[in-house]
């Protein structure tokens, strides 16, 4: 099943175009989207049959498909090309096996931050920056979940950008990565969601992101370090999983900090973002208030990577 939002409307959608679900559903299923988990497996089954009509619509006006999650979690250093290239830029030259996390790195982005697979970055300053993620959208209450039983609690997956101002990142003594990560427009996510049978293998997707045409992020989720299982068993044994929960599973190699000389995103910049069999996210980058001259475009910290 490949669900969306139209005009703030549940929409069951298919390759070229979309259904209201409540008129197709004759009003068993609500429009809300705020109440899509609440019903989620009859929806599941009632869609798995279905032979929707009414007015097509078209795909150009989807939205955020989970505009209001009460949990957003996000996973840092979770694939070892994006730890090698945090190393290489901080000068280590050992074995970069022993930097890895013995547990997955755990961080928020407030849901404030969340927007829709065309809405604008607004970066509010010259060291703004991108990571294409798939996000794991939660489907049923989960606490102390064990591996095996990990995508029984997956109601879908989509495309996430975990956007990113670095300097308020690690500024301080200790990264502040929630707050790097939360401002307004800085969780892109759509175009749709998508159940994992749809795939034939879940745990081993492409995704990648180009920069005004320029491919600069492509991996596989199979080089996650913490697979999907592994990350949804860790966090349900401290904190219970709800139902509409995201989470940002992380990202590859690429992202502009660690480049040479760094590159950030800067207003009239085009961001493209996929996950091969769920879609695109086509983000404009706009100037927020106060935007800073380009010569501020020059900080290089690496003290911490995500």
């Amino acid at each position: 099943m490949r669900i969306g939002v139209i005009a703030n409307r549940l929409v069951l959608v298919d390759r070229h175009s979309a259904v209201d679900v409540e008129r197709a559903s004759k009003g068993r299923f609500p429009a809300d989207p705020a109440q899509l988990f609440d019903h989620w497996q009859p929806l599941v089954e009632w869609a798995a049959t279905a032979e929707p009509d009414g007015e097509r619509l078209p795909l150009d006006g989807l939205q955020n498909p989970v505009p209001a999650p009460r949990q957003v979690f996000g996973i840092g250093a979770n694939y070892l090309d994006h730890v090698q290239e945090a190393a290489a830029a901080r000068g280590h030259t050992g074995d970069v096996k022993a930097l890895l996390p013995k547990d997955p790195m755990i961080f928020t982005k407030f849901r404030t931050s969340l927007s829709g697979p065309q809405d604008p970055i607004p970066v509010p300053s010259g060291n703004v920056d991108w990571e294409v993620e798939l996000v794991v959208v939660i489907g049923r209450y989960g606490e102390r979940v064990a591996e095996k039983d990990a995508w029984d609690h997956v109601a879908a997956l989509t495309v996430g950008q975990d956007i990113s101002e670095r300097v308020i990142q690690l500024a301080g003594p200790a990264p502040q990565l929630s707050m790097g990560k939360s401002f307004p427009g800085f969780a892109p996510l759509g175009p749709v969601l998508v159940t994992p049978d749809e795939f034939e293998d879940p745990d081993d997707l492409e995704l990648g992101c180009a920069l005004n045409d320029r491919i600069v992020q492509k991996a596989r989720t199979s080089e996650m370090i913490f697979s999907v299982a592994e990350l949804i068993a860790y966090i349900s044994s401290i904190v219970p999983l709800l139902p509409g929960d995201l989470i940002f599973t992380g990202t590859g190699a690429g992202v502009g900090l660690f480049r040479t000389p760094p590159v950030f995103l800067k207003p009239g910049d085009k961001l493209v973002s996929w996950v091969k069999g769920i879609g695109e996210l086509h983000n404009p980058v706009t100037a927020a208030s106060g935007y800073p001259a380009a010569d501020d475009n020059n900080d290089s910290r690496t003290g911490a990577q995500s």
